[in-house]
């Protein structure tokens, strides 16, 4: 019945509504936490000379009277926690949106620029503390692309930054593919339909599936594109091309037909134009210095992984591409 289903949505809202007042006031005494340990006891100063001493008489009468939660370790965190963000106003705004588990993670980001991302990705993408100790683990904020700050003259207006956008590498470990070049590209392309959650998380945010190996029609001939998406944020379509092995300049050719064809033959009138994104496993910086990827705002190629990389493989792949994109002008 109506009413039943209507009582539950009440009793649903409720917890919801009391499980993030109690979130929020807890990060608020953490934080507050974190304050008297470093401002009252500790002068102000990131370590006290007795510090640990100090700590470990806290967490004994803490825990007698409020018993679990508040180890020596724990006490540390709120610590970090305060001394990562020492602006009440951040607590309030950013940090309380989140649970204790997703703070933890962020704080102990170095970079702040990185740290602000997630925080204010985690929130208003609804993140899982899964999905971002995920992101966080394959620097999701360092694979943007920084090679344009935002997508020229049309986007520009909108201030929407292509960085928050697209990738370079993407990452897809669900793949498990140890020998890539053993795969074809439609088999790839199954295993990332199949794990459609993460791929699409990967992808980021403002994305819709449109169709795989979509038809596209001219007056003469059918081409079919192995991706279609659509993304809500750019307010335009995104056309992914599967490529295993070396970028070509056939490859490239191919993705401008495609992209023009779909701005000529699919895209709604006040819709910014198409962009057309090569995932290959091996590029030619010869290829893309050269071609029209090179000119274009909305022609991209851009590497994936089809395993989970180290952290140390990662990084360097990242500074390869900061390099690359350097020498390329942009």
């Amino acid at each position: 019945m109506q009413y039943i289903q209507e009582i539950k949505q009440i009793l649903i809202t409720a917890r919801q509504q009391s499980y993030r007042a109690i979130n929020l006031a807890m990060i608020e005494a953490y934080w507050k936490i974190g304050q008297k340990i470093v401002v009252q006891e500790q002068n102000g100063k990131e370590k006290a000379n007795y510090g640990e001493a100090v700590l470990k008489e806290l967490s004994k009468n803490l825990s007698a009277e409020f018993g679990k939660g508040f180890s020596s370790a724990n006490l540390r965190n709120f610590r970090q926690f305060y001394l990562t963000y020492p602006d009440e106003q951040i607590c309030y705004t950013l940090c309380s949106k989140l649970s204790w588990s997703h703070n933890r993670l962020i704080m102990r980001i170095d970079n702040l620029e990185a740290r602000q991302y997630y925080l204010t990705e985690a929130s208003q993408e609804n993140w899982s503390v899964r999905t971002l100790e995920r992101n966080i683990k394959t620097f999701y904020y360092n694979r943007l692309l920084s090679s344009k700050t935002i997508l020229k003259n049309e986007v520009a207006e909108t201030k929407i930054n292509i960085k928050d956008f697209i990738k370079d590498p993407y990452v897809f470990e669900f793949l498990d593919i140890p020998e890539p070049k053993s795969h074809s590209e439609q088999e790839v392309e199954s295993i990332l339909i199949e794990n459609f959650q993460v791929f699409l998380m990967e992808l980021g945010k403002g994305f819709s599936f449109v169709g795989r190996q979509y038809r596209i029609s001219s007056e003469t001939e059918h081409y079919y594109i192995d991706l279609v998406f659509y993304n809500y944020l750019l307010k335009c379509f995104v056309l992914f091309d599967l490529k295993i092995g070396k970028l070509t300049h056939q490859d490239i050719g191919q993705m401008d037909m495609y992209r023009r064809m779909f701005d000529d033959l699919k895209k709604p009138e006040g819709d910014l134009p198409t962009i057309g994104i090569i995932l290959c496993t091996e590029k030619s910086e010869t290829v893309v210095k050269y071609s029209i990827v090179n000119d274009s705002p909305h022609l991209f190629a851009t590497k994936y992984l089809p395993y989970l990389p180290s952290e140390k493989e990662l990084i360097e792949e990242i500074e390869r591409e900061k390099i690359k994109l350097k020498l390329l002008g942009h």
